[in-house]
């Protein structure tokens, strides 16, 4: 224990790395599987006659349109159509949809639903959620599992046992690995836990901390609220808010034919139309040998630890400041430093070269950068199904 290293997360402690180093955890994701709990996570059901029409009013998701079993990533936004959150919308039946956030949204949610037949329930406290995630994730659970998940896809969710415990298992991740998500009642998360880490001792299982899942998000090319763009709810000004769009996720918006309009349902469509976004989502690649070079002049070894950043440093094109990379970190898959950034659209084609700010022995230097697809790492087996497709 003395070795742990721990943060806050939502008020609760939470574990960031299990020894001095967090990379015999982030090689777990990649080769092994990790297990990790993110029970922090806000968690809203919705239930009622209206539980899908509500949703589909508080997300820019259509989710009239979503069958049951079907998760999918969705932001919220308000009325100007800056974005106030993002998470999981879960049709768990027709009449019970799940919503996980990052923060609390209890009231605006409450807000929302007059006129609809929902009850809106607050199931933070009483729900844990364990990832388990990496190649060998499915062959860990599987054995523990009521259903078989060779029979599972991407993005869908079921109720079913782990372990003889009444669970939704989610085939979800923040890793942009292979990956299931575990709902259970936090009474009985300790027995999910243990019975997960026996099984997968064989598989060389490790317990998963903040840290080497920061590092995997990046390489995943996942947003973090906070860091790579920040809730219109807790900043000031216009300059600091973003729009899906500008996030890179306007694959989440359902804009035309919707039963239900969603909040800033208008704003959305003029940027669209009118073409007004500020931003571009990109991926940074780094010129590693000139990085050497750099460190080489300041007559040091080249520091490049698989720790993610969330300072923002500026990004330029020659003098000009054209954007901000947000999160970066050295890629150990990968052998590659890259960071999640912001920029003008105009420097957004892959292939552009800027300058990102650098710093070497408490100097600010500016390092070549290649604008690229900010998905660094997307192996097959995070969205393939062994022998048929089947839901």
């Amino acid at each position: 224990m003395s070795s742990f290293l721990w943060k806050d997360w939502s008020g609760l402690a939470a574990v960031r790395r299990f020894d001095a180093y967090s990379e015999r955890e982030y090689f777990a994701i990649r080769t092994t599987a990790g297990l990790q709990d993110y029970s922090p996570l806000t968690k809203y059901d919705l239930r009622g006659p209206d539980a899908k029409r509500l949703a589909s009013r508080i997300t820019v998701r259509d989710v009239t349109k979503l069958g049951k079993g079907r998760i999918a990533y969705t932001v919220w936004c308000d009325a100007k159509g800056w974005v106030l959150d993002d998470g999981t919308v879960q049709v768990l039946a027709n009449d019970w949809v799940r919503i996980t956030a990052a923060e609390r949204w209890m009231h605006w949610f409450h807000d929302l639903s007059r006129g609809f037949d929902v009850t809106i329930t607050d199931r933070t406290e009483e729900l844990a959620i364990l990832s388990l995630q990496g190649p060998a994730a499915r062959r860990i659970l599987n054995p523990l599992c009521a259903f078989d998940l060779d029979k599972m896809r991407f993005f869908r969710i079921r109720q079913t046992q782990v372990a003889g415990i009444d669970v939704t298992v989610g085939r979800t991740g923040y890793t942009g690995d292979l990956g299931f998500e575990v709902t259970v009642p936090n009474a009985q998360a300790g027995a999910v836990w243990d019975a997960l880490m026996e099984e997968g001792r064989p598989h060389q299982i490790e317990p998963i901390g903040l840290d080497a899942l920061d590092v995997a998000r990046i390489e995943a090319g996942y947003l973090l609220q906070g860091c790579d763009y920040h809730s219109a709810r807790s900043v000031i000004t216009a300059a600091r808010k973003s729009t899906p769009a500008e996030l890179g996720l306007e694959w989440t918006m359902d804009l035309d034919d919707r039963e239900i309009p969603c909040v800033g349902l208008d704003a959305l469509r003029r940027e669209r139309d009118q073409k007004t976004s500020r931003w571009a989502l990109v991926g940074l690649a780094y010129d590693v040998p000139a990085l050497e070079r750099l460190y080489e002049s300041y007559d040091m070894p080249p520091h490049f630890a698989p720790e993610a950043c969330r300072d923002a440093v500026p990004v330029y094109a020659g003098r000009h400041q054209v954007g901000q990379a947000t999160s970066h970190t050295w890629s150990p898959v990968l052998k590659q430093r890259i960071a999640l950034a912001s920029v003008h659209p105009d420097e957004a084609k892959p292939g552009t070269r800027l300058l990102a700010e650098y710093t070497v022995d408490f100097d600010r230097r500016r390092a070549p950068v290649t604008v690229v697809d900010h998905t660094f790492f997307a192996p097959d087996r995070k969205t393939s199904v062994p022998g048929r497709e089947s839901a």
